[in-house]
């Protein structure tokens, strides 16, 4: 029997990026679900310019580099990277651009406002992460996003790439953490975000009040949703209390792997039962 495949996907990843609470979790995760969740995995994230090449060990990956993701009529070129995570016999692949990622700070400028940019940046990473999952030809059974920059792909697999026969049966896990930037809402997102000819009324979840709210459109499309934060605002505590998808409440440091594997486990099991 072939091993159940698990795709996650972060925005943040330790020890590639600044200690995090995204970044923490998810670096314990991948070998966990491996070992002990018997999956096959793929890792994937930005490879920001403060990801040293040599000191991380990081090579490019010929055969899955090459391609041009195309946002709006605009090329963007895309390289792949990959290193193997220390103390773990774990990749992960980066996705490499230079408009997107080549920066010095990662989500904001020195006085901590958020780049006017962030919205392409995660439409860029979201398509980019899909073309790459093509391009390895390997189906995931369950895919996983971590942070905001994640915040496309519910929506891409469940609608723009749902006749690639490769996402037909994934299931989609959102975690929703309390680092999600404010962000006004760009006159053409709408423009941007409906890639390969994706219907642009899809994407009314993300946009309200004059707002880019990407968690609650992230919700919206996921199969499943996990509170990767203990605390949230307002608006936040009281979207996940309305939501209608299966919600992992918020787990400790101690429970937090065996939960996330048995919640993997449920997702499956609806699967099993569509």
């Amino acid at each position: 029997m072939s091993k159940l495949k698990l795709l996650v996907v972060t925005q943040e990843l330790e020890p590639y990026t600044e200690l995090s609470e995204i970044a923490s979790l998810v670096s314990r995760l991948p070998q966990y679900a491996q070992d002990k969740g018997g999956f096959e995995l793929r890792v994937l994230m930005p490879r920001y310019s403060s990801i040293n090449e040599r000191r991380h060990r990081l090579h490019e990956v010929v055969r899955l580099s090459g391609m041009n993701i195309i946002i709006d009529d605009d090329d963007y070129p895309l390289v792949i990277k990959v290193a193997s995570m220390p103390n773990s016999r774990m990749q992960v692949y980066f996705l490499e651009n230079e408009d997107y990622f080549k920066r010095k700070n990662l989500f904001a400028d020195d006085n901590g406002i958020p780049f006017e940019d962030n919205y392409e940046r995660m439409i860029f990473f979201g398509k980019g992460v899909l073309e790459i999952v093509k391009k390895f030809g390997w189906s995931p059974d369950i895919i996983h996003c971590h942070g905001w920059m994640t915040g496309m792909l519910p929506l891409f697999v469940k609608n723009a790439y749902s006749h690639e026969p490769i996402f037909k049966n994934s299931k989609v896990v959102y975690s929703v953490y309390n680092s999600t930037p404010d962000m006004p809402l760009a006159d053409n997102f709408a423009q941007k975000a409906a890639i390969n000819g994706m219907d642009a009324d899809l994407l009314k979840s993300y946009m309200q009040d004059g707002k880019l709210s990407i968690d609650a459109g992230a919700v919206s499309y996921s199969d499943g949703v996990i509170m990767g934060s203990e605390h949230y605002g307002p608006s936040v505590s009281g979207m996940l209390n309305e939501t209608d998808k299966p919600l992992l409440d918020f787990q400790s440091e101690e429970s937090f792997l065996p939960a996330y594997i048995e919640f993997y486990n449920h997702m499956l099991a609806d699967k099993s039962a569509d």
